[in-house]
């Protein structure tokens, strides 16, 4: 049979361990509480984290987030702010679906315009305007404020 040894320090503390024991059990005892040696109680329901109203509630707290993320980042792209000015002189006046994935885009970079053709993997100039178009009315050129507040102005009226 072969001896570990204990370290020094463990074999002072060892004694106060084991005295102690009948001490601590007598003394549960009295408070009327379980032994040290019985086994972890299980969690009531409404306590277990993994349960489902938990599980239902962290995965709709989830979509909801996601939802106004979404909600937002469309609010942005269909109000324009989202698009990023390339050296500041290049703008995007307006564009015309053409059919499933190609589009026809008027372009404002300096003070030429160019009609652009939009194709995946492609694009294609198709005429550079000597005349710069100007805006038909004010509402094409109006911020998103200017508008809504324009239409919620139509619907009180």
């Amino acid at each position: 049979m072969t001896l570990i040894p204990i370290p020094r320090h463990l074999m002072m503390s060892l004694p106060a361990l084991l005295a102690a024991k009948p001490l601590l059990a007598a003394e549960q005892a009295a408070v009327g509480a379980q032994p040290a040696t019985a086994p972890f109680t299980a969690l009531s329901p409404s306590q277990d984290p993994m349960a489902m109203a938990s599980l239902w509630q962290l995965t709709l707290g989830m979509l909801v987030v996601l939802g106004l993320i979404l909600a937002l980042a469309w609010l942005l792209k269909r109000s324009g702010r989202f698009q990023m000015a390339a050296g500041g002189g290049l703008r995007v006046l307006g564009g015309l679906s053409m059919g499933s994935r190609e589009r026809v885009v008027l372009i404002q970079a300096g003070e030429t315009q160019l009609l652009l053709g939009v194709a995946p993997g492609r694009v294609q100039t198709l005429h550079v305007l000597d005349q710069p178009l100007q805006p038909q009315h004010a509402a094409a050129t109006a911020g998103f404020a200017e508008q809504l507040g324009r239409m919620l102005g139509k619907g009180k009226a």
